[in-house]
């Protein structure tokens, strides 16, 4: 009897929907972790953010019909990651302070660093399993970050159930250092790992805008990347190419299964100026939801995605203006995965 005209009701799920676990076709996996987050941290508190902004989103989407039929289920957040976080965040950011301050690490800050990418592995293993579980009750799981770190299990799990797998980057970062400061899993190696430790087929960054001389060199010399710079797209556009033609030679790129990691600072920072690591350039939000529709409509299949990083403002509780565009970039990508 739910009626996606009457006024959502706050009822724990996203977007007040009305669906269970055992009713769902899509099952939300929150990750509340930042322990690895270099610059601005907060990003642990982005998918409670989400979830309560996500109630006053109206449900109509121009190019999928009845949308809110899509069977959303929210997972409850895993209060054993919210302490474990809030725990390895102190010895996190001692060690991330002395690093920049060129402070040598005594033998406790390295047993901490140990501690630190124990548990992360651990994490990664928790969402590997849980994914894994969602499709064993015939569900896709999707992920709501936390850090850019976080979907390394789901990621894994996709690649073991899709052939020929590729991944759709959207990200101001290239995210393919090795064991940025130190930490294996760090938000600033995802794609190193994904690379490392997933069979994907191609890794297709869309966006990228700060990046090092090391991360250029790798994409040079690894065939399962092509990178769409920011610079690059947008001279093309000032150039007059059209985003039509830039869209369908970025998807023609892409194997016919198609996994999203979408990072939200990918976005132009007026959209979400509290992200962990913001820089200027970037897509508004309807830029990138025409890049899906033409991977749709080029007969690509999206089977998965993960959203990240989208930080609630850290000095006014009270604006919940990144978690707005956070709720409305998660409800684009669960209407894409619906038509799939």
């Amino acid at each position: 009897m739910f009626n996606p005209n009457d006024v959502a009701v706050f009822n724990g799920n996203i977007f007040g929907l009305p669906y269970t676990y055992s009713e769902a076709e899509t099952v939300i996996i929150p990750v509340p972790w930042d322990v690895t987050t270099s610059y601005h941290k907060g990003t642990a508190n982005g998918p409670k953010a989400v979830l309560e902004a996500s109630p006053q989103l109206d449900f109509y989407n121009a190019f999928v019909k009845n949308a809110w039929e899509h069977k959303l289920f929210f997972e409850p957040i895993n209060d054993y990651w919210v302490k474990k976080n809030q725990e390895l965040n102190k010895l996190s950011a001692d060690l991330i302070a002395k690093m920049e301050s060129g402070i040598p690490f005594t033998a406790e800050d390295e047993a901490n660093l140990n501690e630190i990418n124990k548990a992360s592995e651990e994490l990664n293993q928790f969402v590997y399993e849980k994914a894994q579980a969602i499709f064993e009750d015939g569900k896709k799981p999707v992920l709501l970050g936390g850090d850019h770190s976080t979907p390394l299990g789901i990621i894994k799990a996709y690649s073991e159930k899709y052939e020929e797998l590729s991944v759709l980057q959207i990200d101001a970062h290239a995210d393919l250092r090795i064991a940025y400061e130190g930490f294996k899993y760090s938000h600033a190696s995802i794609m190193h790992n994904v690379l490392s430790e997933t069979d994907i087929e191609m890794l297709i960054q869309v966006g990228i805008r700060d990046i090092c001389d090391d991360e250029i060199k790798y994409i040079e010399k690894e065939p399962r990347i092509n990178t769409f710079f920011d610079w690059e797209l947008k001279h093309q556009l000032y150039e007059g190419k059209t985003w039509d033609t830039l869209c369908s030679e970025i998807a023609v790129r892409l194997t016919d299964n198609v996994y999203i990691s979408f990072d939200i600072d990918g976005l132009d920072p007026k959209l979400c100026p509290n992200t962990g690591t913001p820089v200027p350039g970037g897509f508004e939000l309807e830029q990138i939801n025409y890049l899906l529709l033409k991977i749709v409509d080029s007969g690509k299949k999206i089977v998965g995605f993960d959203l990240n990083e989208v930080s609630p403002d850290r000095f006014n509780p009270n604006n919940d203006w990144d978690a707005n565009v956070g709720a409305r970039a998660l409800w684009m990508l669960s209407c894409f995965l619906k038509e799939q």
